[in-house]
């Protein structure tokens, strides 16, 4: 039986020191997964449990958080599974790196398709990944590329990203436009769906290391900085940004999350925290997460959820929010 945790949750201010002080949140909760997994991404899943990528024993596992059973899908030799996302289909949608592939596994059957990236691609570093609104997945490789598969037909076409290496996180707008953040390219790149060229947007704070990007319900886009240990948003019908920096002397903005309630998360190494931004308030909530370091890489959810995966810890983490 795997062991369920409970976690203490503080509170942090925001930017301002007249800020209101917010009511203590309620605690956070931590799974144990397989040890030595390095769990890297987490994804709901549709039956009311969780995916996530097994990245060091290459595997996608699936947590039932009511029962603690532990499921493992093997994806193959070499595996080291990055991302995982759920797709229109409902089934699991994995960017392998060791594999230097795009990996499906159904929901109900767990049988394993891999779409290989075209010959003269390998080494990518493949990262993260999202679906457009017409079905057609969109993915990051670190090494300086971006892509798009189409799952009705199988065929891919990758494409040299500008500023070369760094391409990490990458979202779907409501609208249904797609942008990507570049760690060592330190910007966020909007990609044309049609042409699949990316257009360069630039942050104000420079070196910032836009790590992981997600749009809210209105089609902003947040930004988590990993160099600057900031969480920024551009608004595409303005052209604006703005920028606030995280609570704490050395905050370091990993992941970033828009819930359901458009709050923003995101989860700061320096604090070891997983933090909720109100844009509304422009406060922060901190949640203290287990050990010295959980290193939380990535956040998504689902109504009344926001997942993480503690890959330091070999845990998956939660808050409850409904």
């Amino acid at each position: 039986m795997l062991c369920l945790v409970l976690l203490a949750a503080v509170v942090a201010s925001g930017c301002a020191a007249d800020q209101p002080e917010e009511t203590s949140p309620p605690a956070a909760q931590a799974y144990e997964v397989v040890d030595g997994s390095h769990p890297h991404d987490v994804a709901p899943a549709i039956d009311g449990g969780v995916w996530f990528t097994g990245q060091r024993a290459g595997f996608l596992g699936h947590l039932n958080p009511s029962t603690q059973v532990l499921t493992q899908v093997p994806l193959g030799q070499r595996s080291a599974p990055h991302g995982v996302i759920i797709g229109p289909d409902g089934a699991a949608w994995v960017t392998d790196g060791g594999l230097n592939a795009i990996v499906r596994v159904d929901s109900r059957t767990r049988k394993v398709r891999s779409y290989p990236l075209p010959a003269g691609r390998e080494g990518a570093n493949l990262n993260t990944a999202t679906f457009d609104r017409k079905g057609v997945l969109w993915f990051t490789g670190q090494a300086g590329v971006y892509g798009r598969l189409d799952p009705r037909t199988g065929s891919m076409r990758v494409y040299d990203a500008p500023r070369g290496p760094g391409p990490y996180g990458i979202a779907t707008t409501p609208g249904g436009e797609v942008y990507y953040a570049s760690l060592a390219g330190n910007y966020v790149g909007r990609i044309n769906t049609a042409t699949g060229e990316a257009t360069v947007l630039e942050p104000p704070t420079p070196r910032q290391g836009a790590r992981r990007v997600w749009s809210d319900s209105t089609g902003r886009v947040w930004v988590s900085e990993w160099n600057a240990g900031q969480l920024a948003v551009f608004d595409p019908a303005s052209g604006e940004w703005r920028e606030w920096r995280l609570p704490g002397p050395s905050p370091q903005a990993y992941a970033v999350f828009v819930d359901e309630q458009d709050q923003v998360w995101v989860s700061d190494f320096g604090a070891n925290t997983l933090v909720r931004f109100d844009p509304t308030t422009e406060t922060f909530t901190a949640y203290r997460l287990p050990g010295p370091a959980s290193n939380v890489r990535q956040i998504l959810g689902r109504p009344g959820e926001v997942w993480g995966a503690a890959s330091a810890l070999d845990q998956l983490v939660v808050v409850r929010t409904g």
